[in-house]
């Protein structure tokens, strides 16, 4: 099969939210190209093993290109006009860049998994995450293990806005909650509130993609007889999909990108019960104060913000 490689010229600072965009938008195959060296701690094994010594520049700037392939047969003018608006919309609020996009042809080749060569297995705190292709290394490792492979750009757990959602699930997750993920993705961290002890989980997600990704991941951690609920629609404002959701949940959990998490707070916190814990991440560090901000305009109490890197965990509770 042949693939159309699209390439999007934009800055390190804005790589992360249109990868997050196109994984929004169903794309599968997305990568990022900058001049950002690795850092040592990177290099030590916990992301990379070996990295090609061209993908490892003498000199940093801002620029950064994130590519995505499509099958070269079909028609994606409708996709690419949408990838387009979302990123005209994002010059709104950040640098993003000129935002070209290029086109070129691929050759026949298997590009889906040229990627398996750099991702390994990695630890978040003491829980092991690790590919379907490799076996663990640590005989010493007696913690969780999750099993995970990542088909889409987000939902590995090694992104800092899932790690951070991953903490604070952990500290508030109760035995036999009820749990909603809103925007699940890969399923990972509703694999992980199962491990954790929810008794309970849905998620909704807009890509119909989500379905097969939550439900290789949950039987790949021998949760597939857990009852999880898959949604595919919009919280936000589709009456139906808030009808389905319904309400009671002890813990609502949200790794999306600040635009989206301020204007889902209405009707994620009506699926809360009194004294529930929103969990919200995929917040860029300059919009914290706007997401804080609109929690507390929507009745919430903010129990804890965190950080890692450049992005932002807020965690608050509805008032009882």
């Amino acid at each position: 099969m042949k693939y159309k490689r699209y390439t999007i010229e934009t800055t390190t600072v804005a790589e992360d939210i249109i990868i997050s965009m196109l994984d929004d938008l169903g794309v599968e195959g997305a990568q990022i190209e900058d001049k950002i060296p690795l850092s040592e701690d990177e290099l030590s094994g916990m992301f990379v093993d070996i990295m090609p010594s061209d993908l490892m520049p003498d000199k940093a700037d801002d620029k950064a290109y994130v590519s995505f392939y499509l099958d070269a047969d079909e028609d994606h003018e409708q996709l690419l006009s949408s990838v387009r608006a979302e990123l005209e919309d994002m010059k709104s609020y950040l640098n993003v860049g000129s935002c070209e996009i290029s086109v070129s042809e691929t050759a026949d080749e298997d590009f889906l998994n040229n990627w398996k060569q750099y991702f390994h297995q990695f630890y978040i705190d003491d829980i092991l995450f690790i590919p379907s292709w490799e076996n663990v290394e640590n005989p010493d490792h007696s913690g969780m293990t999750i099993h995970i492979d990542p088909g889409t750009a987000f939902g590995t757990g090694m992104h800092e806005t899932t790690q951070l959602c991953i903490r604070a699930l952990r500290k508030y997750v109760k035995p036999g909650c009820k749990v909603l993920d809103v925007g699940t993705g890969s399923g990972v961290l509703s694999v992980l509130a199962y491990k954790f002890g929810a008794g309970e989980i849905t998620g909704t997600d807009l890509d119909t993609c989500a379905e097969a990704a939550v439900s290789d991941n949950m039987s790949a951690n021998g949760l597939e007889d857990k009852g999880f609920r898959l949604i595919i629609g919009n919280l936000i404002d589709d009456e139906n999909v808030q009808k389905e959701v319904g309400d009671g949940y002890d813990i609502v959990v949200a790794n999306i990108l600040a635009e989206v998490l301020i204007p889902l707070l209405p009707a994620g916190i009506k699926c809360l019960k009194p004294g529930g814990i929103y969990i919200m991440s995929g917040i860029i560090d300059d919009k914290e104060k706007d997401v804080v901000r609109a929690c507390e305009e929507n009745g919430l109490k903010v129990l804890e913000v965190n950080r890692q890197g450049e992005w932002v965990n807020v965690t608050a509770s509805k008032k009882a």
